[in-house]
């Protein structure tokens, strides 16, 4: 008999890092709920009888259940979730307003929190374990000086932590936590970034691709034993000065 197929949820899917989880998840088959504030619209991700796309601001709860309810409904089971949503700007941090906080802890932070709550729920009422990768930041542990990030680095700060937390919380259920951090990557992110300002923020003067990432967030959502692990790809810079 044929093992039923395994149901992934990747969050922030509609480009770059997130499509691009999206993408090796199928190629792996694996049934995928990709979701995003305009995921529907995307030109990298498309709907198919494999990809359920759902739209929605995934800080509010609201998405986070119509995600789960998708998974479910067209699936019949979670058992991998990436969270990649996440927004990341920099400025002094004497510049930074409630406005921008509020931003990046409904993204960062409830974002992370609504779904993820939701999804081990689920694992554990399935009996049968699962895999949650969230995308960090090398920057969270390792500053850069010029790289002004203090206020965005509290949210990644905190969801290497609770990756941490979760991991030892649910290790008997057999729910694996763990965290990518990437350093710079060529994204749509950084398409206004020159180039030799990219190569300089990796020792490898190599920033990361689409790719790097995937790889990593595919070899921890098979790694049977690794959990609460931090899995930096970023060339080097999170181990020293250069």
């Amino acid at each position: 008999m044929n093992r039923p197929r395994k149901t992934a949820i990747v969050t922030g899917a509609s480009q770059g890092i997130g499509a691009g989880i999206v993408a090796r998840f199928v190629e792996r088959g694996f049934d995928v709920v990709a979701t995003s504030r305009k995921v529907t619209q995307s030109t990298e991700v498309t709907a198919s009888e494999r990809v359920a796309l759902v739209d929605g601001h995934i800080g509010e709860t609201t998405t986070a259940a119509k995600v789960v309810e998708t998974a479910l409904s067209r699936f019949r089971s979670i058992d991998a979730l990436v969270n990649n949503a996440g927004i990341f700007f920099t400025k002094p941090f004497t510049d930074y307003t409630a406005d921008d906080l509020k931003a990046l802890v409904s993204t960062n932070i409830e974002g992370f929190l609504y779904l993820t709550q939701r999804v081990i729920k689920q694992m554990l009422a399935q009996q049968t374990g699962g895999s949650i990768v969230t995308i960090t930041a090398a920057l969270a542990r390792n500053p850069i000086r010029g790289v002004t990030a203090a206020v965005p680095m509290i949210t990644k700060g905190g969801l290497e932590t609770v990756t941490q937390h979760l991991a030892m919380e649910y290790a008997k259920d057999g729910i694996r936590v763990n965290a990518v951090a990437p350093g710079v990557v060529f994204t749509p992110l950084h398409r206004d970034t020159p180039k030799e300002v990219m190569e300089s923020l990796s020792p490898m003067g190599r920033p990361s691709t689409v790719n790097d990432i995937a790889d990593a967030v595919m070899y921890l959502t098979d790694a049977g034993t690794v959990t609460g692990q931090i899995l930096y790809v970023d060339g080097g810079a999170h181990f020293g000065h250069w």
